[in-house]
């Protein structure tokens, strides 16, 4: 769940990659980067830590040229290296060439054996990297036609953004799982981004969100991106961005995220089995829960309030590669209005339980504070399955849902009732005109390798 960015055919572009990459620092926070390209030659700039911190005045004039690609990083392939940080800069028979990745290959380790035992010496831990050798072993002559080969062995969720010395190569998968927007910069020249968050921060103005299979072109040759089908599409976007690691002012494939997750949260205040119960108040787990809280108050009629209030300087705990540090940051990061919450029967909405420690620690928090009930609601399905492309659950035993019922999570997070969104509720609170990808809540891999 990374972000990347792509700016073409304007002399701002690493300035401007780096502000659509602070916009989107929600999808990525363990390290940046940046690579321009100018007089046939690609500059990279990449580091550990966030994009304000990296990308200083003298990190920007740097990185000259008209063109520029960029990348947060939030792991599931590869280490904490900075090799493992993007975009990936090789030199190979055809020039020079930089790639940025957001999502995950599922065929990686048998391509990537393949490779080593054909010679391949790589650099980084990295699944991004197959992509690179596949495109340097290639004989063809033109870069599109050693990428559209290096695709046809790649397998899994994927959005692509290769960069050479004078042209950039846009690609999403066919089932369109991770979302990817093409827009117009007023400034001149285009944009492509995971969100289109960032079009907003670079005063962009959306034109269309890439298709499923399609590859994108921006080069000297064209005034407009040449399109390219590359594979037949099977459209089946990522439930989870819009329930958890979109930001609320983005359209994900022409959904609002937020009025989704009000959605959401309307749907379980429609649902909810504990209706007897008297609340004194609908309160978020900020700042993912909130759209789904206000829309659980509207439909209720119970107040909304505030009784949880999050420091924003600490980033996103679901994305902390370790227990250890997802545990430390919601100390950090979270704390209780105890003169509103003290005594009060109060109903809880987060966005999804995966793990369950965050949920334990919150209503321990909340009692604490002198909270009489906490009753948990949450906004998207069980989890119950490992996600494999692009959402860091990589085994069964970290999801709480696969090893204990419902009520057991309840009692495990010590709350005083749980109750989950439905599969159902969560489609027709997106919008139910179309597949989408539900594997971590239904267990369907449809992604085959």
């Amino acid at each position: 769940m990374c972000a990347i960015v792509g700016i073409y055919g304007n002399d701002n572009a690493a300035r401007l990659a780096s502000l659509a990459l602070f916009a989107m620092q929600h999808r990525g926070q363990e390290a940046t980067g940046i690579s321009s390209s100018c007089d046939g030659k690609i500059h990279t700039i990449k580091n550990r830590g966030l994009v304000s911190d990296v990308f200083k005045e003298s990190a920007l004039k740097i990185l000259k040229g008209n063109m520029a690609i960029g990348h947060n990083r939030y792991s599931t392939a590869g280490g904490d290296s900075i090799l493992d940080a993007q975009p990936v800069f090789a030199k190979y028979k055809l020039g020079e060439i930089s790639i940025v990745h957001n999502g995950n290959l599922i065929n990686k380790d048998e391509v990537r054996k393949d490779l080593i035992d054909k010679g391949a010496i790589f650099q980084t831990g990295m699944d991004t990297e197959n992509l690179i050798h596949l495109i340097a072993k290639n004989t063809k002559d033109r870069l599109r036609d050693r990428i559209k080969e290096a695709l046809d062995r790649t397998v899994g969720a994927y959005c692509f953004i290769v960069q050479s010395r004078s042209k950039q190569f846009v690609i999403r998968d066919k089932y369109g799982i991770r979302p990817l927007s093409l827009g117009k910069l007023k400034s001149g020249g285009y944009i492509v981004a995971s969100e289109t968050c960032a079009f907003d921060l670079v005063d962009a103005t959306f034109i269309r969100d890439v298709k499923p299979g399609e590859m994108l072109i921006f080069s000297e040759d064209y005034e407009e991106p040449e399109s390219i089908q590359l594979f037949e599409p099977e459209f089946r976007p990522c439930a989870f961005e819009y329930v958890y690691f979109a930001r609320p002012d983005s359209e994900i494939d022409g959904k609002n995220v937020y009025k989704s997750r009000e959605n959401m949260g309307r749907a379980l205040a429609k649902n909810d089995t504990e209706s007897k119960v008297k609340y004194d108040m609908v309160i978020p787990v900020p700042d993912s829960g909130v759209p789904a809280a206000l829309g659980y108050a509207a439909q209720s009629g119970i107040p909304f309030e505030y009784g949880i209030i999050r420091n924003h300087y600490v980033g996103r705990t679901f994305i902390e590669p370790t227990q250890e540090m997802r545990n430390l940051k919601v100390r950090m990061k979270l704390s209780p209005m105890r003169s509103l919450i003290s005594g009060k029967s109060l109903l809880v909405i987060d966005d999804s339980i995966v793990r369950g420690t965050t949920s334990k620690r919150i209503v321990k928090m909340l009692k604490d504070a002198g909270a009489k009930e906490v009753h948990f609601r949450v906004a998207s399905p069980e989890i119950k399955f490992p996600c494999y492309y692009g959402i860091d659950t990589p085994n069964k035993k970290e999801l709480i849902s696969n090893n204990m019922s419902k009520d057991e999570v309840k009692d495990y997070i010590e709350a005083d009732s749980l109750e989950y969104l439905s599969v159902d509720d969560l489609v027709n609170a997106i919008g139910n005109d179309r597949n989408y990808a539900l594997e971590s809540f239904d267990g369907d891999y449809f992604v085959k390798e």
